[in-house]
């Protein structure tokens, strides 16, 4: 039991050594993110509907 103890005195402490970002710094990073996502999405969608493209060409289909 007082590992346990000792682990989460230790634990906190790090916690408090930490720097945490801003709230703007937040926002921006989220922000980022979701764009990062769009494009991400954009680009597999555009790559699966060549594809689909490609192999509905090559087997006779729509």
């Amino acid at each position: 039991m007082n590992k346990a103890i000792n682990f989460l005195k230790e634990s906190v402490g790090e916690l408090k050594k930490s720097t945490w970002l801003s709230r703007q710094e937040v926002i921006q990073s989220t922000f980022l993110v979701g764009i990062v996502v769009l494009l991400v999405s954009l680009y597999v969608c555009v790559i699966d509907w060549g594809l689909t493209s490609a192999l509905g060409a090559v087997i006779g289909g729509r």
